[in-house]
């Protein structure tokens, strides 16, 4: 499991992120005016409430998996807590399938078209996957590989703070229009979550867990 100062540490950003993401959809911006303002040509209509309901349930499935993910790798729940902990498993596992579902549906509409759809329809098969190899290992009782394939998957539950980030340095620093920097957003926060967890467990000796790696 994750040592506690980086458990601390990543447990502050997760929640911090999801009290801003709850905040922002549910009550800042519940009708998402400013994020599908940046929506135009659009290759087929987009059925507003059917498309806001269904944000609705990813950004509450996307702050369950969140929240899951960073509890189960405390190495106290898992000690003491053994029953908990597969059963939160589970949870963080049915919140991905859902995110991934309501994902399926709304990447047509995303912004950039094709060049973004097919990313988030590639994140959507890659990243339950990581988590069916994960229950795999520990069906193998292999703690550390399960460990290291559940640590993979849930970096990717940070998908969307990266992109928000890289649009944002893009928008800034690069000056590009939104929509450049939105696609730059997919693809560079896709690529490192996909790249940086396996580059940290390819090390002989982690410094983010108790056991290694």
């Amino acid at each position: 499991m994750l040592k506690k100062r980086t458990l601390y540490s990543l447990a502050l950003v997760t929640f911090a992120f999801i009290l801003y993401v709850v905040y922002y959809n549910f009550i800042y911006d519940p009708q998402a005016a400013g994020f599908l303002s940046h929506k135009t040509n659009l290759k087929r209509p987009l059925q507003l409430p059917v498309w806001l309901n269904v944000m609705y349930v990813h950004v509450i499935f996307a702050c369950l998996a969140m929240a899951a993910g960073i509890i189960n790798f405390s190495s106290y729940v898992f000690n003491r807590f053994h029953r908990f902990h597969r059963i939160n498993g589970y949870a963080y596992f049915a919140s991905i399938f859902m995110v991934c579902l309501t994902s399926g549906y709304m990447a047509p509409y995303a912004t950039g078209g094709k060049m973004t759809s097919i990313p988030f329809n590639l994140l959507n098969i890659i990243w339950p996957g990581m988590v069916v190899i994960a229950l795999y290992y520990i069906k193998k009782d292999n703690l550390n590989r399960h460990r290291n394939w559940m640590f993979r998957s849930y970096a990717l539950c940070f998908t969307n703070l990266f992109i928000h980030l890289i649009t944002l340095l893009a928008r800034n620093v690069l000056g590009t229009d939104y929509k450049t920097a939105y696609i730059l957003g997919v693809y560079g926060s896709i690529t490192l979550l996909l790249v940086l967890p396996s580059l940290v467990l390819a090390r002989k000796k982690s410094p983010l867990f108790e056991l290694e790696a």
